[in-house]
């Protein structure tokens, strides 16, 4: 049975750890559901990892969206969610109900993300909420805002601290089923975790949360750069560039195909 954003509520409650992985495409979504994880994030860092930007700000809402369709196809049991990408959504809140709405309908996903807790964010997910669309949420370090906040690590600070509480409290309080936790101090997510009943899912944000989700091609070694809170657990950048090398020679040499 398809996960639910019920179930991912409950697994809170549960002590059950959440898994989350990022997807961009059909196979790539198919092989993390398959391998069991349980939310997939089609997020905005495909601008980087599959497109090739430097920043998560020039992709679109139809690039998301025709990378959303792809993963939906490969996707069958894990929860679903897309990212609303930088602009699609800041403008007004009829702005961001149409471009979730869309996200919904047109790829079926079941969740988007949004990034940030400021009050105008909040009433956002409050009407997205209202109309039936689930969101997550996103404090601390927020991608979309890099030339104002870069990518250093927030909450650093007392008055940090009490804000990206607040925020995270906000959000709930809108009517969020998650907030994802980026980059901030280990403690600060804990208190954050024991303050709210929706799960937690980090990134950078130390063992005490609910969830924790990784950039995948951070995981697989795909990356030429990562963040340092991330984790290879294998160098598929390596053994892709060996297997191209040793192909390349076996033609050049006559030896691809055998007869």
């Amino acid at each position: 049975m398809p996960i639910t954003t019920q179930q991912i509520m409950e697994w809170k409650h549960q002590e059950r750890a959440i898994v989350a992985l990022t997807a961009w495409d059909f196979a790539l979504g198919q092989v993390l559901d398959e391998a069991g994880v349980d939310l997939i994030l089609i997020g905005d860092s495909l601008a980087m990892v599959a497109l090739g930007y430097d920043t998560t700000l020039p992709v679109t809402l139809d690039e998301m969206l025709l990378h959303a369709k792809a993963v939906r196809r490969g996707v069958k049991r894990a929860l679903l969610v897309c990212d609303l990408p930088f602009m699609s959504y800041q403008e007004s809140v009829q702005q961001a109900v149409h471009s979730a709405g869309r996200l919904l309908k047109e790829a079926g996903v079941q969740a988007v993300k949004l990034e940030g807790g400021n009050p105008t964010a909040v009433a956002t997910v409050a009407r997205l909420v209202e109309v039936g669309i689930p969101v997550m949420g996103h404090v601390g370090l927020t991608p979309q805002s890099v030339h104002r906040l870069g990518y250093r690590q927030q909450g650093t600070s007392l008055a940090a601290r009490e804000r990206i509480l607040s925020e995270a409290i906000a959000l709930e309080q809108a009517g969020a089923f998650a907030i994802v936790l980026e980059h901030i101090p280990s403690s600060l997510a804990c208190q954050i975790t024991q303050k709210l009943t929706i799960p937690t899912i980090g990134i950078g944000a130390g063992p005490d949360v609910d969830g924790q989700v990784l950039v995948t091609s951070d995981l697989l070694g795909l990356s030429t750069r990562q963040p340092p809170f991330a984790k290879s657990y294998v160098n598929l950048r390596e053994i892709i560039t060996q297997a191209v090398r040793s192909f390349s020679s076996e033609v050049k040499e006559r030896k691809f195909p055998v007869d």
